[in-house]
């Protein structure tokens, strides 16, 4: 029998204490008071950083799912320009990523030696790094927009009636950077709150803006697809300025002072160096996103632009995803500076275990209704029912995906990047793109080869990363 105390939290088969204590866990994950993740219940620390983490992803979804709402409404070149300049932009997100992880890497150690003062340093090193390293990339983006758009197989009319969307995005490259590092720098201390209100913020202005500065309101005139661009820029900068803020001026752990302002060349290669490996990693898996678009290019706009819509369905449930991961790799670097690799260890299948459920959950959503979902943003049939497949198909391998991310957020956390590039290798170019070429030119198959290609490239990876982190070795990596 049940104690008459547990009994009255229990009422027609609800836990009531059950459910206050997830509500009180909620209100103290988003209320952004300090915790030591290096002691205490591992699945608290769990909860209390995934939570801010996975609503700051979760905005982040809802922003690239809105804006491809607005923009489907423009036709499917419009959507398709959108999807070939994502993929373009990818080398922009590949070495911010980079970057964020390394600052990962550096800050949460320094967190869990309990060396604040240092964490503030390597956090300035980390924006300069990332300074230096965007301007040559937006310079390229506004020189170069209507060639790239040429060269990844949009029409000539659509290069160059859309090209300025392409350069407005690539300009915003510094912008977009420092929104990673600096949110990772806040993430890695355990300041998971700061970065769920920024990205909020950003996402939200965004989601404002696009359809005043795509269709016009009032004086303001319709811009179309150059409007979408400029919503993005608009709130992603006024965040950054927000970031800086806090950066400076804030009250945060992470506080950088006038003396910590100072160019250091060895910390700021230290910052490449880590970011180097992470970066080829997502350059290694861009580019084979990359080249699965130019592949997908090759069956017109209408299949390219299905695609693309289907692929932003899958960002919005895998970004929340990644804020789990992100989780773990918070508490993995910072239960290593504490000297306690099994903490450290442990917290990370905890994590994964986690991060499965939640995606084989939207797995089973997006596999039972692609239709009704790719159905809300066009109507088209030559665009809704390939697009529909081709989400059915890519949501089978959800929980693969899950349990995938983890690991590597893990590995690379700990400052043991340059393998995982190698699993990304072999993943993508060894084993998918060759499989996407192959299927797509069968007649039985066609456009949907690439689909399952990234189920078998994406299962391979999660394969490597499993042995690699049951070995053990990146808890030898020092940062």
């Amino acid at each position: 029998m049940l104690p008459q105390k547990h009994k009255q939290n229990i009422i027609f088969g609800i836990n009531f204490q059950g459910i206050r204590k997830a509500g009180s866990l909620t209100g103290s994950a988003i209320s952004g008071k300090e915790y030591d993740y290096t002691q205490g219940n591992i699945m608290k620390a769990i909860f209390l950083l995934a939570i801010p983490m996975v609503l700051e992803m979760f905005m982040e979804s809802l922003f690239a799912i809105m804006d491809i709402f607005f923009v489907s409404k423009l036709g499917s070149e419009a959507v398709a320009v959108v999807g070939l300049t994502e993929s373009i932009s990818t080398l922009i997100y590949a070495i911010g990523i980079g970057i964020a992880v390394a600052a990962t890497a550096m800050i949460s150690r320094r967190i869990g030696e309990k060396r604040p003062i240092r964490a503030s340093l390597a956090a300035f090193q980390v924006i300069l790094a990332t300074i230096i390293m965007s301007i040559p990339l937006a310079l390229s983006g506004i020189l170069f927009s209507e060639d790239l758009l040429t060269l990844m197989g949009a029409t000539k009319d659509a290069a160059a009636e859309m090209h300025m969307y392409t350069a407005l995005i690539m300009a915003s490259a510094p912008v977009i950077m420092i929104l990673f590092a600096a949110n990772a720098i806040f993430r890695s201390a355990g300041n998971a709150v700061i970065s769920m209100k920024v990205l909020i913020f950003a996402n939200a202005l965004n989601i404002i803006l696009d359809p005043i500065l795509i269709f016009g309101f009032g004086p303001i005139p319709a811009m179309g697809l150059e409007g979408a661009a400029l919503a993005t820029i608009i709130g992603r900068s006024l965040a950054v300025l927000w970031q800086f803020y806090l950066l400076f001026r804030g009250s945060s752990i992470i506080k950088i002072t006038r003396r910590m302002m100072r160019f250091s060349f060895k910390s700021v290669m230290k910052v490449y160096k880590l970011a180097a490996g992470v970066t080829g990693q997502y350059l290694i898996g861009t580019a084979s996103w990359i080249g699965l678009m130019r592949i997908m290019a090759e069956f017109g706009s209408d299949i390219l632009a299905g695609y693309t819509i289907a692929i932003r369905i899958m960002i919005f449930f895998l970004l929340p995803a990644v804020g789990v991961s992100n989780a773990a790799a918070t508490l993995l670097g910072q239960n290593l500076g504490a000297g306690n690799p099994k903490r450290a260890e442990k917290s990370v299948w905890k994590s994964a275990y986690i991060n499965m459920i939640f995606m084989t959950t939207c797995g089973i959503v997006l596999f039972i209704f692609p239709k009704y979902i790719i159905g809300i943003f066009t109507d088209v049939s030559s665009v809704l029912i390939p697009g529909a497949i081709g989400l059915q198909l890519v949501s089978a391998g959800m929980v693969i995906y899950g349990m995938g991310m983890v690991l590597l957020n893990a590995i690379n956390a700990a400052g043991d990047t340059a393998r995982p590039t190698w699993f990304s290798f072999i993943a993508f170019w060894i084993v998918e793109i060759p499989i996407a070429w192959w299927l797509t030119r069968q007649p039985e198959i066609q456009q949907n080869g690439v689909y399952y290609a990234i189920l078998v490239g994406e299962a391979v990876l999660a394969a490597i990363a499993f042995w690699w982190f049951k070995k053990g070795k990146w808890k030898e990596v020092k940062v």
